[in-house]
């Protein structure tokens, strides 16, 4: 209740109606197309604006590969985990479905900077790197003059060896550009393990050789993560085997040249005889040590085989790839609307105006 000698008002405020909201609108529309050949200029204007960014415009080539991962389950891995027991190796979790590098991790994986960087840095052709390609195609070279202490276009040796800080950085921009929509990994099915890969670049030999040799390092670090583990143990073993060959070699010729004097000595020197029973026993020793670690090392050669995933191309890219063009129509009819947008909005301000004064 307002009271006496509080002649405070406050304004008005009309009630909202969604009637008057869409005849405001047909209004102001009808008005714009009043303004007829400021309109033609700006429909002429777009449709000139279409063509011209249609013809500039530079194609680009996609390449696109798919490939399915045919690793070893946890269902299958019992019979191979219980084998390796037998000679002190611990495999369980090698081959389950839940790992660091299964399901959809693989396409983190494939999508990873290390990987796009070790991609970048392999050959082109004889005088360049990909990321030398990559930065003519795209004029980064020119943009990156500025970094320069020669005035030359900074380049990128092969696997990135003895690279400058400045060629780290650029590197890791490039990375950024591809990630952003150069680059992009699938899955064609969530329940099956079939992935693809498709590389959009504008030049085609550029795109071809980037979308192969991606899966190449993907593959590469995939397979030697899943199998480190047993590597190492056919490694060690390995190393121990050829040792004890070694060792088993010596005793052999030792033990034929004691034999050899013994001939030669006077039968009544029982020591002579005790110091070849030595040798024998020790060769003896060797031997079966021997034996052991060469059966525990073809096991382990057996199971590193068995539990290696294989990485199958399904569909490889062929050139020549896929040209994307911008199309006239779609061009045209962008430039046209977007122009009418700019003039009905120019309209509009200068009547808002006019009715403000």
């Amino acid at each position: 209740m307002q009271q006496p000698g509080n002649h405070t008002t406050y304004p008005y405020e009309p009630e909202f109606s969604v009637s008057k909201l869409f005849k405001d609108r047909w209004n102001d529309f009808r008005y714009i197309l009043s303004f007829k050949k400021t309109i033609a200029c700006a429909v002429i204007a777009g449709v000139l604006a279409g063509v011209l960014a249609a013809k500039i415009k530079d194609p680009t080539y996609t390449a696109r590969l798919s490939f399915v991962i045919d690793a070893s389950k946890s269902g299958g891995s019992g019979g191979l985990s219980a084998l390796a027991g037998q000679f002190g190796f611990n495999l369980d979790g090698l081959g389950a479905s839940n790992g660091v590098l299964a399901g959809d991790n693989v396409q983190e994986l494939v999508k990873s900077h290390r990987l796009i960087k070790a991609t970048l840095l392999t050959p082109y052709d004889k005088t360049q790197t990909l990321a030398d390609r990559y930065a003519v195609v795209n004029k980064l070279d020119e943009k990156w003059l500025k970094y320069s202490n020669t005035g030359k276009p900074i380049r990128f040796p092969l696997n990135g060896k003895g690279n400058s800080r400045i060629q780290d950085s650029l590197l890791h921009e490039m990375t950024l550009l591809i990630l952003k929509g150069d680059f992009g990994i699938s899955k064609t099915d969530k329940k099956l393990d079939f992935f693809e890969i498709s590389t959009t670049m504008k030049d085609e030999k550029l795109s071809l050789l980037f979308c192969q040799r991606m899966l190449n390092q993907a593959t590469d670090f995939y397979i030697s993560t899943k199998t480190q583990r047993i590597r190492n143990n056919v490694a060690r073993l390995q190393h121990r085997a050829d040792s004890i060959a070694a060792l088993l070699n010596r005793k052999t010729y030792t033990l034929s040249a004691a034999n050899q004097s013994l001939l030669n000595l006077n039968p009544a020197y029982t020591t002579a005889n005790a110091g070849i029973e030595v040798r024998e026993r020790d060769k003896i020793v060797l031997t079966t040590i021997f034996s052991e670690t060469i059966k525990n090392l073809e096991a382990s050669k057996a199971i590193l085989s068995q539990e290696t995933p294989t990485v199958q191309i399904v569909d490889e890219p062929e050139l020549p790839l896929k040209k994307n063009r911008l199309k006239y129509s779609v061009a045209i009819i962008t430039g046209v609307f977007v122009s009418f947008i700019l003039a009905a909005t120019s309209i509009l301000i200068l009547k808002n105006k006019k009715g403000n004064k």
